[in-house]
């Protein structure tokens, strides 16, 4: 979004049986600390926060992290700085520099420096460090947090497969990589299940962030047929909306900003996972753990966006709603599939 911080290898869906393990423990089995040991004492408020980005802190994924640490800072919980646009080869200087400063909590997204960023990990035991990550938490002081908004991107492929009408989706993500994958799964799954006639073409613009890039691999798509583009990069929605089709949201509700061209949203909320390590940090018991449970529906980390009856009939809304509830009522699992996903036409 595993075991061993050794021979990691960078972007694999082959090695990831864990997170499907994950799928079906989800609970309290999943949140344990995996055996690791707190860090020392309890931290005097409010405790001092750096996060370092990749990208922009406008990016949809970033923002949401960024948002959370934000509000823990207008609390008063944290002091809080970062840095954004970080290139990977300056990343573990960086990370290194916030740990010289005392920093009590880094945040990150280690993605592509997995090795590097645990090497500083281990030269600060006494700091906390909470990351982005494809793998599995490192003692003592390693804790990984993932996007796992598979069951509200399952309701959004329900929405866009009632919604066409040539019976093409069109999805255009970033990387293939587990954190992606899953999320575009659970939305063909859903697609699927209302809809057995529905076809998708798969494309990844290899970037996290080129929202022209992702536009062109959006017009590409419609030339094909697509009627709805599910957006898991910035730029698609502009496609959508230029050519008079339609679009499925990541990560944050854009409606407000394509009207009548987004239907639905599969939202994250990063604030269930921030907290809990700010608590764990002021209070002293931060240890290695995995936090990615933490951004499930039924801790707060997960959402769908409200459906607009103007956009979205309400029979489909009604059919949606009904699969939600099941879904915070335990009654259903959607499925967590890290593997790539491939186009059906």
């Amino acid at each position: 979004m595993r075991k061993s911080s050794r021979n990691l290898p960078l972007f694999s869906s082959t090695m990831l049986d864990r997170r499907q393990m994950l799928a079906l423990g989800a609970g309290a089995a999943a949140l344990a600390t995996l055996g690791g040991e707190a860090l020392a004492a309890p931290k005097a408020k409010p405790i001092k926060v750096a996060a370092i980005y990749t990208v922009p802190v406008e990016q949809q994924w970033v923002s949401r992290i960024h948002k959370a640490l934000k509000a823990a800072e207008a609390r008063g919980d944290i002091t809080y700085k970062f840095s954004e646009n970080v290139a990977n080869t300056d990343y573990e200087r960086v990370m290194r520099q916030y740990s010289q400063e005392g920093a009590d909590l880094v945040v990150g997204e280690v993605f592509a420096v997995e090795r590097p960023a645990r090497k500083v990990a281990a030269d600060y035991p006494n700091t906390a460090y909470l990351m982005g990550s494809s793998f599995g938490p490192t003692k003592p002081n390693f804790s990984v947090f993932d996007n796992f908004i598979h069951e509200p991107s399952f309701l959004t492929g329900m929405v866009a497969g009632k919604t066409t009408k040539s019976n093409v989706i069109g999805l255009v993500g970033g990387y293939a990589i587990p954190e992606v994958n899953r999320l575009m799964q659970a939305f063909m799954e859903g697609a699927q299940s209302v809809n057995p006639n529905v076809k998708f073409i798969v494309t990844f613009i290899n970037s996290w962030y080129d929202p022209p890039k992702a536009k062109e691999a959006a017009f590409a798509q419609i030339d094909k047929g697509a009627d709805i583009l599910y957006a898991e990069r910035f730029g698609v929605s502009d496609a959508a909306k230029e050519r008079g089709v339609k679009a499925v949201g990541n990560v944050i509700d854009t409606s407000s900003q394509y009207p009548g061209t987004v239907i639905a949203s599969a939202l994250w909320q990063m604030e269930p996972t921030i907290d809990k390590a700010i608590k764990e940090v002021t209070e002293g018991t931060f240890a290695a753990a995995d936090y990615g449970p933490y951004s499930y529906m039924a801790e707060g980390g997960a959402s769908l966006a409200p459906l607009d009856p103007k956009v979205v009939s309400p029979e489909v809304i009604e059919l949606v709603l009904l699969k939600e509830k099941e879904i915070k009522d335990g009654l259903f699992r959607v499925n967590v599939n890290d593997a790539e996903p491939k186009s059906t036409m």
